[in-house]
């Protein structure tokens, strides 16, 4: 007896053979034999082959079961998704990017469609007496006291390397930026021709340089550091900061390979290493090894490039590791100008699931541990603190600087700016847009002049709504948002304000090692085994 499970073939099969004798005597219906054939063909294939059993059970049929699973991202994203799951980012989220960047109207009538019922709803409030202020240009000065000061926009573009992104993206983004006066953060894969004016008679976007461990575009042959290479780069005008990479919030604590075969000649003349060579970008640095180390690393890149503000970036893992970095800077005497805080939130960078999903401190906790630390040892107004991590909306910044930083990066926001859709195919080199893949033929469909203007509008319709929230406060600049400003629902009935809600320390708190017993936790069990010496605990 036939199974029912062979039946499509068998039935294709029949056609085949009745379609082509008919074909023969009547001279007509060729195009019935071709497709009776062609599925014949392939449910012989399915039958046959010995990789996937559904396939030999559903010969034909189970071809359409991976067809809809390869489009069931574009299914769910189309017809499926709420427009509220941020899922990593929602509808709403990704169209409020695409209107301010089009300069379409970004209003929406008939309320909210958030519960603001449900626990963890947050919001700002407002005064009876709004403020008014005159621009939206909002701006805070890192590195105050060094030979360059940099005045930065309070939202700027996130690390993004070449290799990651396309040619294109990175020449829309440096242009964007240029053009709306902020921060181009180059990412740990070095500065290359794309983030570089084409005129020479052009300044080019603002960059900060992001060094990591792999020392792209400064290193030597062996991988180590090169400081006559880093002088080159780094007194360029063009390059406002520089930025240490420790760890990132997609991967912390995990290397990366890009295998030789994606080394181009473009990339390794960026990264400062062999094409069509395997480019290892290590765990951990080899120019420190020690809170103390990093320290001086910093000083020393700061000297180097001529006075030009210089911190470090990290995702927030082991506390006493900060704490140890926290130490050094008492006993050396030397701060970093600024340290960027990478929410385990992730980014563009792929990696591992597990890694994406539970490794590394969300950027609320890390925020907060970074910036309570360094009121608690009396540094906090020398140092400056920017933050990334799923950063979109203009209540996003307000919400961030409330909670302790001074200033925001966006990676994704800004690459739904550039056209992307959430595609998340930017591991696999077939991104639709154009925006994260090396195919010139996919990158060819991004036009560098509209989405350099797309990148513009957005960073400037975002600050022109930042505006509006803070003159609502009452207030007069993003930096004199606190904890107080911001209210979230912790049940169904009842509301607190981030102050108290969240653990603030007083200044000086951690220099006073008799009190250290009474503080939160994390500071009471990890601060006094930290030590400056050494990232590893005293016990």
């Amino acid at each position: 007896m036939l199974n029912a499970r062979y039946l499509t073939l068998v039935l294709s099969a029949f056609v085949f053979l009745l379609s082509f004798f008919l074909a023969l005597i009547l001279d007509k219906g060729w195009w019935l034999v071709l497709v009776s054939g062609a599925l014949t063909v392939i449910g012989i294939s399915d039958f046959r082959q010995t990789k996937r059993s559904i396939l030999r059970n559903y010969p034909i049929l189970a071809n359409f079961r991976f067809f809809f699973e390869y489009i069931r991202p574009e299914i769910r994203q189309y017809f499926l998704e709420e427009d509220t799951a941020a899922n990593p980012f929602s509808r709403n989220q990704r169209s409020i990017v695409y209107q301010r960047a089009k300069q379409e109207l970004d209003k929406r009538p008939f309320g909210t469609q958030l519960d603001v019922y449900e626990s963890g709803y947050e919001w700002i409030n407002h005064s009876i007496s709004p403020s008014v202020i005159h621009s939206h240009d909002f701006r805070i000065i890192i590195g105050e006291g060094r030979a360059q000061p940099y005045a930065a926009s309070v939202f700027n573009i996130s690390a993004m390397s070449f290799g990651a992104l396309s040619a294109n993206a990175i020449r829309a983004l440096n242009q964007g930026a240029q053009k709306g006066g902020f921060m181009h953060d180059t990412g740990e894969g070095s500065i290359s021709r794309y983030h570089r004016p084409e005129d020479s008679n052009d300044a080019g976007g603002d960059l900060v340089w992001e060094i990591g461990s792999g020392y792209f575009g400064c290193r030597n042959a062996d991988g180590s550091f090169s400081e006559e290479r880093f002088v080159a780069s780094a007194t360029l005008p063009q390059v406002k900061m520089i930025e240490v990479k420790l760890s990132q919030g997609a991967k912390p604590g995990h290397g990366g390979l890009l295998p030789g075969a994606k080394v181009t000649f473009e990339i390794a003349e960026a990264r400062g290493v062999e094409p069509g060579v395997d480019c290892v970008s290590p765990a951990g640095h080899s120019a420190f090894d020690s809170p103390e180390g990093l320290l001086q690393f910093v000083d020393k890149l700061r000297t180097l490039s001529g006075g030009k503000p210089t911190g470090f970036k990290l995702a927030i893992g082991h506390p006493w590791e900060f704490f140890g970095i926290a130490k050094a800077m008492l006993k050396t005497g030397i701060t970093p100008d600024f340290i960027v805080v990478d929410g385990s939130e992730g980014g563009t960078g792929a990696a591992p699931v597990e890694f994406t999903d539970h490794v590394g401190a969300p950027l609320q906790e890390a925020l907060l541990l970074v910036h309570n630390t360094l009121v608690g040892i009396n540094l906090r107004s020398k140092i400056k603190i920017g933050a990334s991590g799923k950063i979109i909306t203009a209540f996003d910044i307000a919400r961030t600087l409330a909670l302790g930083a001074d200033w925001c990066n966006s990676a994704r926001g800004f690459m739904f700016a550039l056209g992307c859709i959430q595609s998340q195919s930017c591991h696999t080199g077939k991104c639709p847009t154009g925006v994260a893949t090396q195919d010139p033929s996919r990158q060819r469909a991004l036009f560098i002049p509209d989405k350099a203007e797309r990148v513009a509008h957005f960073h400037q319709n975002t600050l022109k709504a930042l505006k509006e929230l803070i003159e609502a406060a009452g207030l007069s600049h993003p930096k004199e948002l606190k904890p107080r400003h911001l209210v979230r629902r912790v049940s169904p009935n009842q509301v607190k304000l981030a102050s108290s809600l969240l653990p603030y320390l007083d200044p000086g708190e951690l220099l006073d090692s008799t009190q250290v017993s009474r503080l939160p936790e994390v500071f009471a069990t990890y601060w006094p085994v930290a030590q400056a010496e050494s990232f590893h605990c005293l016990k």
